[in-house]
């Protein structure tokens, strides 16, 4: 048996305790390789002599309320299978934290291709279009699901989304803020005073909804799984799109013309979308509104705004982790906390000069 390396190295010789008794099929000896990505969840892949496995688990030391909840990620991926969206499988899940530390998850590993930049380098021009397609069916085909029907009717609270989650991630960022930004209260007030009226519309929303959070099929420009539900909820289904519209002003690359430090999301900012045969942020959000069989997206400038708080927030929240010690990669952590200001200050700018 091989644990995974420090830090935050697993148990492996529990791990494979438990899952012969809790895991139907599961046969030791494993080997467990920690994944580098996986900021808010450490995630590990379980290779045995009969197949692999993905593990989730909740990260030792103190944590923020309602933070890292891998038992909602497993309620949700259960719920999912009922409405054949594409997610991977789960397996069992341990609520007890005596077994390795903290609670955790398998579930089933999903084979095919990750693409961490959304430019797609890796492919032709002519097959860039069809991932970008792919993305917006998949999430038009998630917004569509019925939460009743699947047994997530009371996944969340209905109605006031935006007002509640902007209170939730001010007072996460307030709970693990490490100093003053002055365009983080800046953004913060401006959106307290901007909150759109509710309009009625709920659905399952991923919350994490981004390129490098999906697996597509080897061969095919196909979505086979959408990874990462941790923070999936009820709530308003243009949360989701504006989210994802962040990587089209996100840089593509430093004054260096290196990758930008801002964790694991490249942006498209700078790049010629024609050029490359990439959607531009405009021409993704009418083919998302048009497979979602709706006619427009109103309140854009206090949606994306919103999404670049919310994202700070969440690096925010990384960042202190990795200065306590408890992150899953404490160099992306870092990295993390150093875009915490890049966030707050693109947002700004969609307020002070509009999208």
């Amino acid at each position: 048996m091989t644990a995974a390396p420090a830090p935050l190295p697993l148990d492996v010789a529990s791990v494979e305790a438990w899952a012969s008794a809790h895991a139907p099929g599961f046969r030791g000896p494993a080997v467990a390789t920690k994944f580098p990505t996986g900021q808010s969840n450490p995630t590990y892949l379980i290779e045995t002599p009969d197949r692999k496995y993905v593990l989730r688990r909740k990260p030792p030391g103190k944590l923020l309320k309602s933070a890292h909840a891998v038992d909602r990620e497993f309620r949700v991926l259960s719920a999912l299978q009922k409405a054949g969206f594409p997610a991977p499988r789960p397996i069992a899940l341990c609520e007890d934290d005596a077994v390795i530390g903290s609670a955790f998850y398998l579930m089933e590993h999903v084979d095919g291709r990750i693409f961490w930049d959304p430019a797609l380098p890796e492919l032709p021009r002519e097959a860039r279009a069809a991932i970008f397609a792919a993305m917006a069916q998949g999430l038009a085909d998630l917004h569509k699901i019925d939460v009743a029907a699947i047994g997530l009717a009371d996944y969340g609270k209905p109605g006031s989304y935006f007002a509640r989650q902007l209170q939730r991630w001010t007072e996460q960022y307030r709970a693990s803020e490490t100093g003053t930004i002055a365009d983080m209260d800046r953004l913060m007030a401006w959106l307290a005073d901007h909150v759109p009226a509710d309009d009625g519309r709920v659905a399952l929303v991923h919350g994490d909804w981004r390129i490098d959070n999906m697996i597509f099929d080897r061969d095919e420009p196909k979505l086979v799984a959408v990874l990462d539900w941790e923070l999936s909820t009820l709530g308003h289904p243009f949360a989701d799109l504006a989210y994802q519209c962040m990587q089209w002003r996100l840089p593509a690359a430093n004054a260096y013309g290196e990758p930008p430090r801002v964790g694991e999301s490249k942006g498209l900012g700078g790049i010629d979308r024609k050029a490359i045969g990439v959607p531009t942020e405009a021409e993704y959000v009418a083919d998302y509104c048009r497979r979602a069989g709706i006619g427009g997206v109103p309140d854009w400038p206090f949606l994306l705004a919103f999404s670049f708080f919310r994202y700070a927030a969440i690096a925010q929240g990384v960042y202190k982790r990795a200065l306590d010690g408890n992150a899953s990669n404490p160099l992306r952590g870092r990295m993390l906390g150093e875009a915490v200001p890049l966030m707050a200050k693109l947002a700004m700018e969609i307020v002070e000069k509009g999208p």
